[in-house]
């Protein structure tokens, strides 16, 4: 029990000493505050559900309908949830095996955490009033605590299950396809056949947990053990190759993008965004994803009715021009601080190297637009609202995104996943959240107020007026970057790994 604690205090101590320690406390607030938010919301449906499913299905309690039919999407958008939110085990490994200390020890340490994580008590803002309401006239408060800490030992289940499909897909992208089979064969044999084994599995579950039923306490600790073996297992394997950097030699062809050299220094710099981009394993992995769902959203959008409403076409267009941005460009910097010294030597080598990255990314915009095109074709979206979000969000939003290679200072490891610890600053945050919300509060507003022709002409002018004149605020983020280059330059060393 020492080690834990010495690895908790170690941990608490490294946030406290980090250089991003100042502004992650603003952004500790801000999480704190949208916490509150989405309590009350749970709360809110929590309530609702318990009066509604005994409107809706009036020959079975409410917590019947619960735990049969809405529990597994429930833990479905529990996994989905915790992809943006809950990191695989980010405890710095490396010192930890250069000492005397057991390398799986260190290994139960992150995953106690994972379990202990306050992530997982979330759930019961909804299933506490639900249970109250439902449950306390015929089981009394005891069926209600029964029912809460079965519930909540779903939760750490569906945590490690989580731990376990995050793991696997980081390493291959193929393993996304184990999750979608878990949880939509679920989904659909809940339905299929009439009188479903698993819907009445479900129920049978929900029941044991309210009436205090012992083995089935016992069947949901043994798929927690179970899940905690696998993770162990992969993960110290994992930990082991990535230190060790065995996959570093495999190398089997080498792409110099020889055609970048007719641009000069910027075409050099050009190419070597490129090459982190698709060689480093933690920005590969990245825009992989970013692909996924950027073609996902595009073809819900062109071949579906579901998005067919203005607001959430716009939604689905801003998200997949923005989210390349937010995922990268929010980092502007930080992965350049791994080797900040080598561009610091040169004059005027970080003018060059931000320009590149504007077009880089800007050219990297054709992708989402092209995938719209289908979308434009089936009469979802105008001609004139792709150009106008594709400008917007290489003028306005770009211009947001590059801000923050003024304040940004803290190094991103490149190809470590599970070893490294990630953390974002609260101006990282706005600006990620100003990227994606506030063009949809400025198209909501115009729209209403003068129409979507309109909407989108003044949503192309914004637009087109900062890509214009990118050169110019690119040099002003230049000169400000300077300005601060020995405090960034000691921020990027002290976090480097």
């Amino acid at each position: 029990m020492m080690i834990f604690n010495e690895l908790r205090k170690h941990g608490r101590l490294a946030a406290k000493r980090h250089p991003m320690y100042e502004k992650n406390k603003v952004a500790k607030i801000l999480g704190y505050v949208m916490g509150a938010f989405w309590a009350g919301y749970l709360i809110f449906f929590g309530t609702t559900f318990a009066f509604g499913f005994s409107d809706m299905v009036p020959n079975r309690e409410p917590y019947h309908v619960m735990n049969a039919v809405v529990l597994i999407f429930i833990l479905a958008l529990d996994f989905l949830l915790r992809v943006p939110l809950q990191k695989t085990p980010t405890q710095e490994v490396k010192p930890y095996l250069l000492l005397p200390v057991k390398r799986i020890r260190v290994i139960d340490f992150l995953l106690i955490r994972s379990g202990l994580s306050l992530f997982n008590l979330f759930w019961l803002f909804l299933f506490v009033p639900f249970s109250f309401i439902t449950i306390t006239k015929f089981f009394g408060i005891s069926g209600v605590i029964t029912y809460l800490i079965g519930i909540l030992l779903l939760i750490i289940a569906n945590n490690y299950w989580y731990l376990l499909c995050r793991t696997l897909i980081n390493e291959r992208i193929w393993w996304i396809l184990l999750p979608i089979a878990f949880y939509g064969g679920i989904g659909c044999l809940l339905f299929i056949p009439e009188d479903s084994p698993l819907f009445y599995f479900f129920m049978d579950l929900g029941d044991g947990y309210i009436q205090g039923n012992i083995f089935y306490f016992l069947g949901t600790i043994l798929v927690i053990v179970l899940l905690w073996l696998i993770n162990r297992k992969i993960m110290s394997g994992l930990i082991y190759a990535e230190l060790a950097k065995v996959d570093d030699t495999q190398i089997k062809h080498v792409s110099e993008y020889k055609f970048f050299e007719r641009y000069g220094e910027v075409g050099e710099y050009m190419r070597l965004e490129l090459k982190m981009l698709l060689r480093n394993r933690r920005c590969k992995g990245a825009l992989r994803n970013i692909s996924i769902v950027i073609v996902a959203f595009s073809v819900a959008l062109s071949f579906s009715s579901v998005y067919d409403g203005n607001f959430m076409t716009s939604f689905i267009c801003v998200y997949n021009f923005a989210v390349f941005g937010m995922i990268i460009l929010s980092q502007i910097m930080s992965f350049e601080g791994n080797y900040i010294d080598g561009l610091m030597s040169r004059k005027e080598s970080i003018m060059s190297l931000l320009k590149a990255k504007y077009y880089t990314y800007s050219i990297g915009e054709i992708i989402p637009f092209i995938l719209m095109i289908p979308a434009i074709i089936m009469n979802k979206l105008t001609l004139l609202g792709a150009f106008a979000w594709f400008f917007y969000t290489i003028g306005f939003i770009y211009f947001c995104f590059f801000q923050l290679a003024v304040y940004n200072k803290q190094t991103v490891p490149l190809n470590e996943k599970v070893t490294s610890r990630q953390n974002n600053s609260a101006i990282q945050m706005l600006v990620n959240f100003g990227a994606f919300g506030v063009p949809l509060i400025l198209y909501s507003l115009l729209n209403a107020l003068l129409g979507e022709t309109i909407t989108y002409t003044i949503l192309l002018v914004i637009g087109l007026g900062f890509t214009l004149t990118s050169p110019l605020w690119i040099k002003n983020v230049y000169h400000r970057f300077m300005k601060r280059r020995y405090e960034n330059m000691e921020g990027f060393r002290d976090s480097r790994q």
